[in-house]
């Protein structure tokens, strides 16, 4: 692991640390927070005196943000304290429909639209007081509309522009659909980050007689679009990596897209070895549990999927049959999005927990330092590794 003191943190901060968790990103903007007061206690960094960390350590660092909404549905951004010079990071989750408003009397869920608006509005009430600002969006908005095949809109780009009009000047998301939207934006900072780690670490804890090494383990990707996540993990760990190909029909259009025929397997035998199918999401499962079928109907030991973002959006009763068959031994996701309690208590979930991570980065580029160390985990994989196969605790 990585450890927060073997980083250098000699520069001078961009300014006061400042964190607005945004409804429905609250809970990890709480565990973000808690970290960092933590991490600055006991550094008891030496130059906390000096004018220049003024406010380098608090009790807190959230930073009092509200979105207040009228009973015709629109709302406004309001700030309940000063954020003049202070280097804000707002956090946001777009995919947290568990909230409600009202709307003339009817109840609202809110979509991602209805999230995105709350972040314009929160910069806005800001109104370039702030030093930097710097926007946490795990799940990249609109990130699936991100490239034009007719004519269509190409909303993620849209999206990004905005941002950075309205003075966003870095923008931190998690594995994105298709990381190349950044071309939208290219003079402001743009991260996509992998919680590959978080996974492997994951699933070491769980899972106690995993033999990781190409004959008894392999990284499957489920379509062509997640062939770099399972090619990074398959190099790392030093395993076999297979992929799937989706065959579509062309001819027709269900709900907006192609239908997908089979799904065809590339790669050697998986019989008798344990697998990771690896990808960005996991939306209806249709997708990934018809992979996992086809590994199954070829031999393959256990099943394990690790997707950053689990939206479940048809429920979970089809993940629970998989897994009472014996098709599915084990689901990850992160807590990057929205977890819904059913979720939670189902024996076949690991959840891998990105707080401290997110920490790590505010901590680092609060101080301007590089966290090219912390994006690239491969390191911190192996040092993980080891310790499992020497059997001590991760």
């Amino acid at each position: 692991m990585l450890r927060r003191n073997e980083r250098i943190l000699d520069n001078i901060p961009v300014g006061a640390l400042g964190i607005i968790a945004l409804d429905g990103c609250q809970d990890m903007g709480k565990r973000v927070n808690d970290y960092l007061v933590k991490w600055r206690k006991e550094d008891g960094h030496e130059h906390k005196n000096d004018v220049v960390f003024s406010g380098y350590e608090r009790d807190n660092y959230l930073i009092d943000a509200r979105v207040p909404r009228f009973g015709s549905g629109e709302a406004k951004g309001i700030i309940g304290e000063s954020v003049r010079g202070k280097d804000i990071y707002i956090m946001v989750d777009v995919c947290n429909y568990s909230l409600t408003y009202s709307l003339s009397g009817h109840t609202n869920h809110m979509s991602p639209d209805d999230h995105f608006q709350n972040l314009k509005r929160i910069i806005a009430a800001i109104g370039g007081k702030g030093r930097r600002l710097n926007v946490i969006m795990p799940f990249l908005y609109e990130s699936r509309q991100h490239k034009r095949s007719s004519r269509e809109s190409l909303d993620c780009a849209l999206a990004l522009q905005e941002l950075v009009h309205l003075g966003v000047d870095n923008i931190i998301t998690f594995d994105a659909h298709d990381p190349r939207v950044q071309n939208a934006i290219p003079l402001s900072g743009f991260e996509t980050v992998r919680p590959t780690y978080q996974f492997v670490k994951g699933l070491l804890r769980t899972v106690k007689d995993l033999q990781i090494d190409s004959d008894h383990m392999m990284a499957i990707s489920p379509d062509e679009g997640a062939t770099e996540r399972a090619v990074y993990l398959a190099n790392v760990l030093n395993l076999d990596m297979g992929m799937f190909y989706k065959r579509r029909d062309y001819t027709r259009i269900v709900n907006g897209r192609n239908p997908i025929v089979a799904h065809e397997f590339l790669g050697s035998s998986v019989e008798g070895k344990d697998v990771i199918i690896l990808d960005d999401m996991i939306s209806s499962g249709d997708s990934i549990l018809d992979v996992a079928r086809q590994l199954k109907q070829r031999n393959a030991k256990r099943i394990y999927a690790a997707a950053t973002f689990g939206l479940f959006t048809n429920g979970m009763e089809k993940f629970d049959r998989a897994y009472e068959e014996g098709i599915i031994n084990g689901i990850l996701t992160t807590n990057l999005i929205y977890q819904t309690p059913e979720l939670l208590s189902r024996p076949y979930y690991i959840n891998c927990d990105m707080s401290k991570y997110i920490a790590l980065m505010i901590d680092t580029l609060n101080h301007d330092g590089s966290i090219s160390s912390i994006l690239n985990p491969s390191a911190r994989i192996q040092n993980v590794v080891e310790k499992y196969r020497r059997g001590e605790e991760i």
